[in-house]
Protein backbone atom coordinates (compact mmCIF):
# COMPACT_ATOMS: atom_id res chain seq x y z
CA UNK A 1 0.00 0.00 0.00
CA UNK A 2 1.12 3.49 -0.96
CA UNK A 3 1.87 5.88 2.46
CA UNK A 4 -0.54 8.95 2.51
CA UNK A 5 1.89 10.83 3.97
CA UNK A 6 -1.03 12.02 6.90
CA UNK A 7 -2.57 10.66 9.76
CA UNK A 8 -1.07 9.19 12.52
CA UNK A 9 2.39 7.00 11.78
CA UNK A 10 3.13 5.39 14.87
CA UNK A 11 7.05 4.59 15.35
CA UNK A 12 6.21 1.08 16.97
CA UNK A 13 8.36 -0.53 19.41
CA UNK A 14 10.50 -3.73 18.85
CA UNK A 15 9.14 -6.49 20.91
CA UNK A 16 11.59 -8.79 22.89
CA UNK A 17 11.43 -11.70 25.20
CA UNK A 18 12.72 -12.29 28.05
CA UNK A 19 15.92 -13.92 26.53
CA UNK A 20 16.21 -10.96 24.17
CA UNK A 21 14.77 -12.84 21.54
CA UNK A 22 12.57 -10.83 18.72
CA UNK A 23 8.42 -11.64 20.32
CA UNK A 24 6.51 -11.75 17.02
CA UNK A 25 3.25 -12.62 18.81
CA UNK A 26 3.35 -9.67 20.83
CA UNK A 27 4.66 -7.40 18.25
CA UNK A 28 1.88 -8.33 15.81
CA UNK A 29 -0.60 -7.86 18.90
CA UNK A 30 0.79 -4.32 19.12
CA UNK A 31 0.46 -3.49 15.63
CA UNK A 32 -2.92 -5.24 15.39
CA UNK A 33 -3.82 -2.71 18.31
CA UNK A 34 -2.59 0.10 16.50
CA UNK A 35 -4.94 -1.00 12.81
CA UNK A 36 -8.06 -1.61 15.48
CA UNK A 37 -7.32 2.22 16.36
CA UNK A 38 -7.34 3.38 13.03
CA UNK A 39 -3.50 4.70 12.50
CA UNK A 40 -2.46 5.29 9.15
CA UNK A 41 0.56 3.59 8.74
CA UNK A 42 3.65 2.17 10.89
CA UNK A 43 6.91 2.32 10.76
CA UNK A 44 9.49 -0.13 11.93
CA UNK A 45 13.29 -0.45 14.01
CA UNK A 46 12.75 3.71 14.56
CA UNK A 47 14.91 5.50 17.38
CA UNK A 48 11.95 3.79 19.49
CA UNK A 49 12.23 0.87 18.13
CA UNK A 50 15.71 0.45 19.49
CA UNK A 51 17.12 0.54 15.57
CA UNK A 52 21.14 0.60 17.12
CA UNK A 53 20.20 -3.19 18.82
CA UNK A 54 18.36 -4.58 16.17
CA UNK A 55 20.28 -6.77 13.22
CA UNK A 56 19.42 -6.72 9.09
CA UNK A 57 17.85 -10.29 10.18
CA UNK A 58 15.69 -9.22 12.81
CA UNK A 59 14.63 -5.93 10.54
CA UNK A 60 14.07 -8.54 7.63
CA UNK A 61 11.89 -10.68 10.31
CA UNK A 62 9.63 -7.47 11.23
CA UNK A 63 9.41 -6.25 8.19
CA UNK A 64 7.84 -9.43 6.15
CA UNK A 65 5.88 -10.56 9.07
CA UNK A 66 4.55 -7.26 9.13
CA UNK A 67 3.49 -6.93 5.74
CA UNK A 68 2.14 -10.77 5.57
CA UNK A 69 -0.07 -9.64 8.65
CA UNK A 70 -0.66 -6.30 7.83
CA UNK A 71 0.39 -5.42 4.29
CA UNK A 72 -3.27 -5.37 3.05
CA UNK A 73 -4.58 -3.04 5.93
CA UNK A 74 -2.21 -0.29 6.65
CA UNK A 75 1.23 0.63 4.69
CA UNK A 76 4.37 -0.65 6.29
CA UNK A 77 7.62 1.77 6.94
CA UNK A 78 10.94 0.91 8.08
CA UNK A 79 13.51 3.80 9.56
CA UNK A 80 16.79 3.87 7.95
CA UNK A 81 19.63 4.66 10.35
CA UNK A 82 23.20 3.83 9.10
CA UNK A 83 26.91 5.19 9.63
CA UNK A 84 27.32 5.11 6.57
CA UNK A 85 25.44 5.96 2.96
CA UNK A 86 26.80 2.76 1.08
CA UNK A 87 24.98 0.96 4.28
CA UNK A 88 21.85 3.16 4.02
CA UNK A 89 21.57 2.10 0.44
CA UNK A 90 21.99 -1.26 0.84
CA UNK A 91 19.11 -1.24 3.60
CA UNK A 92 16.65 0.75 1.58
CA UNK A 93 17.06 -1.84 -1.38
CA UNK A 94 16.51 -4.73 1.24
CA UNK A 95 13.42 -2.72 2.42
CA UNK A 96 11.83 -2.63 -1.20
CA UNK A 97 13.25 -6.60 -1.02
CA UNK A 98 10.98 -7.42 1.81
CA UNK A 99 8.16 -5.34 1.03
CA UNK A 100 8.14 -2.30 2.73
CA UNK A 101 5.78 0.25 1.07
CA UNK A 102 8.41 3.65 2.11
CA UNK A 103 10.98 4.60 3.89
CA UNK A 104 11.96 7.27 6.87
CA UNK A 105 15.38 8.52 6.56
CA UNK A 106 17.93 9.21 9.24
CA UNK A 107 21.28 11.57 7.97
CA UNK A 108 24.26 9.57 8.77
CA UNK A 109 25.07 8.42 11.86
CA UNK A 110 27.80 9.26 14.36
CA UNK A 111 28.67 11.87 11.95
CA UNK A 112 27.62 15.55 11.96
CA UNK A 113 27.70 15.79 8.08
CA UNK A 114 27.42 19.49 6.43
CA UNK A 115 24.70 20.51 4.04
CA UNK A 116 25.89 18.87 1.27
CA UNK A 117 27.30 16.01 2.53
CA UNK A 118 23.83 15.32 4.23
CA UNK A 119 22.30 16.27 1.28
CA UNK A 120 24.38 13.94 -0.67
CA UNK A 121 23.32 11.12 1.71
CA UNK A 122 19.43 11.57 1.30
CA UNK A 123 19.84 11.77 -2.32
CA UNK A 124 22.40 9.01 -2.82
CA UNK A 125 19.57 6.51 -1.09
CA UNK A 126 16.41 8.20 -2.46
CA UNK A 127 18.03 7.26 -6.36
CA UNK A 128 18.62 3.89 -5.02
CA UNK A 129 14.95 2.94 -4.43
CA UNK A 130 11.46 3.59 -5.85
CA UNK A 131 10.20 3.96 -2.65
CA UNK A 132 9.15 7.05 -1.17
CA UNK A 133 10.87 8.95 1.71
CA UNK A 134 10.24 10.96 5.01
CA UNK A 135 13.41 12.12 6.03
CA UNK A 136 13.77 12.37 9.59
CA UNK A 137 15.16 16.22 10.36
CA UNK A 138 15.70 16.30 14.20
CA UNK A 139 18.64 18.89 15.07
CA UNK A 140 18.00 18.35 18.62
CA UNK A 141 18.98 14.99 18.72
CA UNK A 142 21.14 14.05 15.92
CA UNK A 143 22.77 17.94 15.76
CA UNK A 144 21.95 17.98 11.95
CA UNK A 145 19.21 20.54 10.14
CA UNK A 146 17.70 19.84 7.03
CA UNK A 147 16.94 23.35 6.71
CA UNK A 148 14.14 24.59 3.87
CA UNK A 149 16.98 25.75 1.69
CA UNK A 150 17.97 22.02 1.72
CA UNK A 151 14.32 20.99 1.41
CA UNK A 152 14.38 23.18 -2.49
CA UNK A 153 16.94 20.74 -3.51
CA UNK A 154 16.23 17.37 -2.05
CA UNK A 155 12.30 17.89 -3.63
CA UNK A 156 13.57 17.87 -6.82
CA UNK A 157 13.84 13.92 -6.33
CA UNK A 158 10.65 12.81 -6.92
CA UNK A 159 11.04 9.99 -4.04
CA UNK A 160 11.60 12.07 -1.14
CA UNK A 161 8.07 13.74 -0.45
CA UNK A 162 7.73 13.84 3.50
CA UNK A 163 9.52 15.15 6.77
CA UNK A 164 9.17 14.24 9.99
CA UNK A 165 9.36 17.51 11.98
CA UNK A 166 11.22 17.57 14.96
CA UNK A 167 13.08 20.78 15.40
CA UNK A 168 11.03 21.82 17.81
CA UNK A 169 10.03 25.14 16.41
CA UNK A 170 6.42 25.27 15.68
CA UNK A 171 7.14 28.18 13.44
CA UNK A 172 9.16 25.69 11.02
CA UNK A 173 5.56 24.10 10.31
CA UNK A 174 4.42 27.46 8.66
CA UNK A 175 7.53 28.22 7.47
CA UNK A 176 7.92 25.22 4.92
CA UNK A 177 3.98 25.27 4.16
CA UNK A 178 4.74 28.71 2.93
CA UNK A 179 7.89 27.96 0.91
CA UNK A 180 6.43 23.99 -0.50
CA UNK A 181 2.61 24.33 -0.18
CA UNK A 182 1.85 20.77 -0.62
CA UNK A 183 4.72 19.75 -2.46
CA UNK A 184 6.12 18.79 1.01
CA UNK A 185 4.32 16.33 3.64
CA UNK A 186 4.81 17.29 7.42
CA UNK A 187 4.51 15.24 9.84
CA UNK A 188 5.06 16.16 13.75
CA UNK A 189 7.68 14.13 15.47
CA UNK A 190 7.60 15.15 18.85
CA UNK A 191 4.65 14.30 20.56
CA UNK A 192 4.54 17.20 22.91
CA UNK A 193 4.21 19.70 20.09
CA UNK A 194 1.28 17.46 18.23
CA UNK A 195 -1.38 19.22 18.47
CA UNK A 196 0.02 22.66 17.71
CA UNK A 197 1.46 21.44 14.90
CA UNK A 198 -1.93 20.00 13.35
CA UNK A 199 -2.94 23.18 13.78
CA UNK A 200 -0.81 24.69 12.08
CA UNK A 201 -1.27 22.87 9.28
CA UNK A 202 0.75 19.68 9.97
CA UNK A 203 -0.41 17.00 7.83
CA UNK A 204 0.09 13.95 10.56
CA UNK A 205 1.97 13.18 13.17
CA UNK A 206 4.93 10.36 14.02
CA UNK A 207 3.41 9.53 17.54
CA UNK A 208 5.25 8.01 20.21
CA UNK A 209 2.78 6.92 23.24
CA UNK A 210 0.44 5.96 20.25
CA UNK A 211 2.57 2.33 21.37
CA UNK A 212 0.25 2.29 24.47
CA UNK A 213 -2.13 4.77 23.94
CA UNK A 214 -3.47 4.22 20.31
CA UNK A 215 -6.93 5.37 20.34
CA UNK A 216 -6.25 8.88 22.30
CA UNK A 217 -3.41 9.66 19.69
CA UNK A 218 -5.71 8.60 17.05
CA UNK A 219 -8.99 10.65 18.54
CA UNK A 220 -6.73 14.21 18.64
CA UNK A 221 -5.44 14.24 14.97
CA UNK A 222 -9.00 13.39 13.96
CA UNK A 223 -10.56 15.69 16.10
CA UNK A 224 -8.28 18.72 15.14
CA UNK A 225 -8.33 18.00 11.80
CA UNK A 226 -12.65 17.60 11.95
CA UNK A 227 -12.39 21.15 13.59
CA UNK A 228 -13.61 19.82 16.95
CA UNK A 229 -11.15 21.70 18.85
CA UNK A 230 -12.24 21.76 22.43
CA UNK A 231 -12.56 17.95 22.55
CA UNK A 232 -9.14 17.50 20.63
CA UNK A 233 -7.78 20.18 23.94
CA UNK A 234 -9.57 17.94 26.76
CA UNK A 235 -8.16 14.46 25.71
CA UNK A 236 -4.36 16.58 24.65
CA UNK A 237 -4.23 17.77 28.03
CA UNK A 238 -5.04 14.35 29.68
CA UNK A 239 -2.21 12.98 27.75
CA UNK A 240 0.33 15.44 28.28
CA UNK A 241 2.37 13.89 31.14
CA UNK A 242 2.39 11.02 29.07
CA UNK A 243 3.47 12.63 25.79
CA UNK A 244 6.10 13.98 27.54
CA UNK A 245 7.81 10.52 28.47
CA UNK A 246 8.71 10.66 24.85
CA UNK A 247 10.83 13.43 25.30
CA UNK A 248 13.51 11.92 26.99
CA UNK A 249 16.80 10.03 26.64
CA UNK A 250 14.80 6.62 27.92
CA UNK A 251 11.40 7.07 25.96
CA UNK A 252 11.74 3.42 24.86
CA UNK A 253 11.78 1.88 28.63
CA UNK A 254 9.01 4.55 29.71
CA UNK A 255 6.89 4.35 26.73
CA UNK A 256 7.14 0.22 27.00
CA UNK A 257 6.46 0.62 30.53
CA UNK A 258 3.14 2.10 29.49
CA UNK A 259 2.90 -0.59 27.17
CA UNK A 260 2.98 -3.17 29.94
CA UNK A 261 0.18 -0.99 31.92
CA UNK A 262 -2.35 -1.22 28.48
CA UNK A 263 -2.04 -4.68 28.26
CA UNK A 264 0.02 -3.86 24.82
CA UNK A 265 3.54 -5.17 25.44
CA UNK A 266 6.73 -5.89 27.46
CA UNK A 267 9.30 -4.31 29.68
CA UNK A 268 12.27 -6.00 28.06
CA UNK A 269 14.54 -3.74 26.18
CA UNK A 270 17.99 -4.66 24.40
CA UNK A 271 21.36 -3.57 26.37
CA UNK A 272 22.90 -1.26 26.65
CA UNK A 273 19.35 -0.14 27.76
CA UNK A 274 18.13 -1.88 31.36
CA UNK A 275 15.34 -2.51 33.03
CA UNK A 276 13.65 0.66 35.16
CA UNK A 277 14.18 0.33 38.82
CA UNK A 278 14.31 2.36 42.25
CA UNK A 279 13.07 6.17 42.65
CA UNK A 280 13.13 6.58 38.50
CA UNK A 281 10.55 3.44 37.86
CA UNK A 282 8.40 4.78 40.72
CA UNK A 283 8.32 8.32 39.73
CA UNK A 284 6.98 7.13 35.90
CA UNK A 285 4.85 3.94 37.26
CA UNK A 286 3.11 7.41 38.87
CA UNK A 287 2.94 9.30 35.69
CA UNK A 288 0.96 6.23 34.37
CA UNK A 289 -0.95 5.05 36.71
CA UNK A 290 -2.40 8.74 37.22
CA UNK A 291 -3.21 9.12 33.89
CA UNK A 292 -5.21 5.87 34.10
CA UNK A 293 -7.32 6.35 36.77
CA UNK A 294 -8.74 9.27 34.97
CA UNK A 295 -8.60 7.85 31.53
CA UNK A 296 -10.83 9.85 29.60
CA UNK A 297 -13.96 8.47 27.96
CA UNK A 298 -13.89 9.26 23.54
CA UNK A 299 -16.11 10.38 21.15
CA UNK A 300 -16.60 7.95 18.22
CA UNK A 301 -13.92 9.65 16.47
CA UNK A 302 -13.42 6.70 14.25
CA UNK A 303 -16.88 8.08 12.17
CA UNK A 304 -14.62 11.35 11.63
CA UNK A 305 -13.34 10.70 7.31
CA UNK A 306 -10.44 13.14 7.13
Amino acid sequence: MQPQWKGVYPAITTKFTSDDKLDMNLFLKGIQAQVDAGVDAVIIGGSLGEASTITEAEKEILVKESVAAFGNTIPILLNIAEGSTAAAIHQSKLAEKWGANGLMLLPPMRYKSDDRETMNHFLSVAKSTGLEIMIYNNPVDYKIDTTPDMFEVLLKQQNIVAVKESTRDITNVTRLISRFGTDLKILCGVDTLAMEELLMGADGWVAGLVCAFPAETVAIYRLVKAGRIAEATVIYRWFMPLLELDIHPKLVQYIKLCEVKTGLGSEFVRAPRLLLEGDERKRVENIIDKALAIRPSLPDYKSIVI
